[in-house]
């Protein structure tokens, strides 16, 4: 599914930050600051896909030399703590191809131009290579001041201000949305971003009365990690996957991101199997099996452990379960005969070999005999079965054995007991 992100930055003086380090620094190349008589080369620099500059249409020639343009910026401002850049940073969708991400940035690269009047210069990253792998995303630094012929004049106050820079900024927000909906729609995705915070995508989610997505909306933001545990992270995971072993977070802030993560995953990943398993349940309904055949498929759909994590495949997965099951559940059952009896036949015969042949016998009432002479208990090792009780017999049969020995003593005595009787009364 593909997401949103659009944020706003600005590069100033006073935080030690210049708009050449920032050029260089996001197109990869070498820029010299004349102001600070300082080099910033990042030619080694990788993963930069594309990168080019738009200008109003009356801007100078040099307008289109990056180093040029970007000495002239920071040679416009004139105070210390000068905002000297404006950075937007947008995520590009990973769905689409990256002919597609180019376009779109070039047309919101060139809304900025018109709207403003300012220049642009783009960048395009390519995923890092220790992240994640649908990270495209892009850097279009502007000036703060408009570029007329004459070079940098007037600053754009409309996005300083405070009573219309975020109006500004949320239209533009609207705008990178339209476009990357228009892209995923060429490109066949169901899915759509949408721009608006958290709170009124929620709102949206309860009036639509998706009680799902209104509750997965409904969450604390995730923790920042921040530059230095960012790095330390993700040279973990290059560690771990070199390694071929399970990635541990090594900072405190890196375990509770990943907990969260695993955590949204997993709910992600139980609600999706459940509403397989309510479909599937409500299909085979419909089509006439009953409860119990209904919900083995149901739960088969559930815990198949080969589930295609494609949406697109979703409703080919589901009748392949479904028609897995009903070719099970349409097997021809034996007329005039116990169905359960036989059903349990085959499992005790496949199960246990000869001995289930002959419980299946036992359960047909056939004595042990009749099976054949073969078959039969000295002809055959013992079950387990067979084992079993005569474990739990041989108690029983001891204890025959003492009440045999009791009786026979009994008898002796009682024999005893009337010859004595017999005896004393002979002699009296």
């Amino acid at each position: 599914m593909a997401s949103y992100h659009l944020s706003v930055k600005t590069i100033k003086r006073s935080a030690g930050r210049s708009a050449t380090a920032a050029a260089a620094y996001r197109v990869g190349e070498r820029i010299e600051c004349q102001r600070e008589g300082r080099v910033h080369d990042y030619t080694r620099k990788q993963g930069i896909e594309e990168t080019f500059i738009l200008a109003p249409k009356d801007a100078p020639d040099w307008a289109t030399d990056r180093s040029r343009l970007w000495n002239e910026v920071e040679a416009s401002e004139t105070r210390r703590n000068s905002v000297t850049a404006r950075e937007w940073e947008l995520a590009l969708p990973s769905e689409i191809s990256a002919e597609d991400r180019s376009q779109i940035t070039r047309d919101f690269a060139q809304e900025l131009v018109s709207r403003y009047g300012v220049a642009v210069d783009v960048a395009i990253h390519a995923p890092h290579r220790e992240g994640d792998q649908r990270n495209h995303h892009a850097h279009v630094l502007t000036s703060t001041r408009k570029l007329e012929a004459e070079g940098f004049t007037t600053k754009t106050r409309v996005l300083d201000s405070a009573k219309t820079g975020g109006v500004e900024i949320e239209q533009m927000r609207g705008l990178w949305a339209e476009l990357q909906n228009r892209a995923l729609e060429r490109a066949g995705e169901v899915e759509r971003v949408d721009h608006r915070s958290l709170e009124a995508q929620r709102e949206a989610a309860l009036e639509r009365g998706d009680q799902l997505s209104a509750e997965e909306l409904d969450r604390d933001p995730e923790l920042k990690l921040g530059p230095a545990a960012n790095s330390m992270e993700r040279r973990a995971k290059w560690m771990a996957e070199r390694q071929g072993r399970e990635y541990k977070p090594v900072t405190e802030r890196g375990a509770v991101v990943h907990a969260a993560r695993q955590a949204r995953a997993a709910f992600r990943e139980m609600r999706a199997r459940l509403e397989l398993a309510r479909e599937t349940y409500s299909i085979e309904r419909e089509s006439g099996q009953g409860r119990v055949s209904a919900g083995l498929a149901a739960l088969r759909a559930a815990t198949a452990k080969d589930r295609d994590r494609n949406p697109d495949d979703f409703r080919e997965r589901l009748a392949r379960v479904v028609g897995r099951s009903r070719e099970q559940d349409d097997t021809p059952k034996p007329e005039g005969r116990n169905y359960a009896r036989e059903r349990l036949k085959e499992i005790m015969e496949k199960d246990a070999g000869r001995d289930g042949q002959a419980a299946v016998h036992k359960l047909d009432r056939h004595s042990e005999y009749d099976i054949g002479e073969g078959t039969g208990r000295e002809a055959r090792k013992p079950s387990v079965n067979d084992r079993l009780k005569d474990v739990l017999n041989k108690p029983r049969e001891k204890l025959e054995i003492e009440d045999e020995r009791k009786q026979e003593r009994g008898d002796d005595e009682n024999e005893n007991t009337r010859d004595r009787d017999r005896g004393e009364g002979h002699s009296l």
